[in-house]
């Protein structure tokens, strides 16, 4: 690379120079424009506590237990939020994430797979049906069945000049629909994302296919054929193309927006060999404990719910996807380019179900409570961010959408449908003060689903979140910032809070055009939470 940048520059006559000075170029790849490189570092199902990084108030249990060097680094760097929101599963974040919408407006209220197909609802119970919603995805053409037809942001950040690349995890609309291909939601380069969320297998040596465990072919892993058969981990052979990526952009003298998407910490449970080693013994301890033969039927589901048997493989996954954004920090620096790159790290929900609990956080991925919903979140703005500073302020994923263009410098962009729910937090980012004030944000997952899922809408507004749980009809109330935990529903106790909540949910819902669930027995939707106010 060092040898081809000198060429480059020897290349370079006098009036050619000039011609860069007007065209506000930089002949070390760098824009005069003022146009910042951006790396969004999305993570797949990593919680709130999966990382050494406290983002509590002290140190957790699992703060001491994982092993991420290099979001400390970037912490230290950069700016961490406290209380960072995503939706409590992938597609509906990754949708909000690329639209500025809120889940209920584009619909896309479940993970996506199959044309037309829900794998993920629950049509045999006996008292609802679920919701109908965008099974499909987003699309970037009209008249898709079931999709929300919308603009991204990163055809906003392609129009004015960047360079969009997409590596890793696409998950933005079902198969043979147009969505599924990142190439048509204004991405230059797609690398490895397709339809399905997570990888056939994180192993070169399987294909990074499920064929090798005669599962099914659609969640094989595309792209990447140049690394079958190799004893690589996937981690980080999108490291590698996503590096490339990065030199291609500079050669190119063309400042790029990178969306680095990895398929882990998501299942399946294989290992990272490069880092399973130092969990193994405890590993084998807690298999052990889980195999023995007095433990009653309750208590291995008991610690198979917990973690117990998985924890090493899933803290290997972690200390893989750290070593990732080390690899990529580092690249940046020499390249010296990394004092004009932006770079973002996020999860799009909370840990699985199966994982340790991010206590004290309550519930896991697919729950409304805290543990399902935030998300460790780093943000690293040369010349902005304060080094090793924190906010304590919330916001939802679909206010990174403005954010986003905001940093890139965009002001011209408008949704198709008009309707932007996302609020730029760059002021957040600048230490401004909050002008959002009690800000409602919003969650909605009318999907009816096996035990401990439910179908839920919800609000957090100030200090006070509220629940709607579709099937008992029934509203919890909470009190985030003294109960954490939320082990305290204050619903009989804080009648006007109750009432208040509803009233606004209910407003987003009616707004939006939210689809509910189905009484079987009526056959029409569940009301809204304000219907259910005694």
């Amino acid at each position: 690379m060092k040898m081809e940048i000198k060429a480059n520059k020897q290349f370079f006559s006098i009036p050619l120079l000039i011609v860069g000075f007007f065209l506000g170029l930089n002949v070390n790849g760098q824009s005069n424009k003022g146009k910042p490189n951006i790396l969004f570092f999305l993570v797949d199902d990593m919680g709130w506590q999966d990382t050494s990084v406290p983002f509590h108030t002290k140190a957790t249990e699992l703060n001491r237990f994982y092993y991420t060097p290099n979001m400390e680094s970037l912490a230290d760097q950069g700016l961490i939020f406290t209380q960072a929101y995503a939706h409590s599963l992938c597609s509906p974040t990754r949708i909000s994430l690329m639209t500025g919408m809120n889940s209920a407006r584009h619909m896309v209220t479940n993970w996506t797979l199959r044309k037309d197909s829900s794998r993920g609802d629950r049509n045999d119970h006996p008292s609802l049906s679920p919701a109908q919603w965008n099974v499909n995805g987003m699309s970037p053409v009209p008249g898709v069945n079931n999709t929300v037809y919308a603009k991204t942001f990163p055809m906003f950040l392609h129009k004015a000049g960047y360079r969009t690349i997409h590596v890793g995890k696409a998950h933005f609309g079902a198969k043979d629909t147009p969505g599924e291909d990142p190439l048509t939601l204004g991405f230059d380069v797609n690398i490895a994302g397709h339809a399905a969320g997570g990888p056939g297998s994180y192993l070169g040596i399987n294909n990074f296919s499920a064929g090798w465990r005669n599962e099914e072919r659609i969640w094989d892993v595309p792209g990447l054929e140049k690394y079958h058969g190799k004893d690589i981990y996937l981690t980080e052979a999108l490291t590698l193309e996503a590096n490339a990526e990065i030199e291609k952009a500079v050669r190119e003298d063309q400042p790029f927006y990178l969306y680095l998407s990895h398929y882990a910490i998501h299942a399946p449970w294989e290992e990272d060999i490069r880092f399973a080693r130092k969990y193994q013994e405890w590993g084998e301890i807690e298999n052990m404990a889980f195999e023995d033969k007095n433990l009653s039927e309750k208590e291995r589901l008991k610690r198979w719910r917990e973690g117990l048997w998985n924890r090493g493989i899933y803290a290997s996954l972690i200390e893989g996807m750290d070593k990732s954004l080390g690899d990529i920090m580092h690249n940046l620096k020499r390249l010296k380019i990394e004092d004009n790159t932006i770079i973002v790290f996020m999860s799009d929900n909370g840990q699985p179900h199966g994982a340790p609990l991010n206590v004290p956080l309550r519930g896991h991925k697919v729950l409304p409570y805290e543990g399902g919903v935030r998300v460790p979140f780093i943000v690293k703005w040369p010349g902005v961010t304060k080094a090793n500073s924190s906010c304590s302020d919330y916001f939802i994923v679909e206010d990174l959408f403005p954010t986003i263009l905001e940093m890139a410098g965009v002001k011209d962009y408008s949704q198709i449908s008009g309707e932007i729910d996302g609020k730029s937090i760059v002021p957040l980012i600048k230490g401004e003060e909050n002008s959002y004030g009690n800000r409602a944000i919003f969650w909605h997952y009318p999907h009816v689903n096996v035990s401990p899922y439910f179908p839920f809408s919800s609000v957090r507004k100030g200090d006070w979140k509220l629940i709607y749980r579709h099937l008992e009809r029934k509203l919890e109330l909470y009190n985030i910032e003294k109960d954490i935990a939320e082990k305290n529903d204050l619903a009989n106790e804080e009648k006007d809070k109750l009432n208040e909540l509803a009233k606004i949910l209910s407003q987003h819902l009616r707004k939006c055009k939210a689809k509910m669930p189905i009484d079987k027995k009526s056959k029409n939707p569940v009301g809204y939470p304000d219907e259910i106010i005694n």
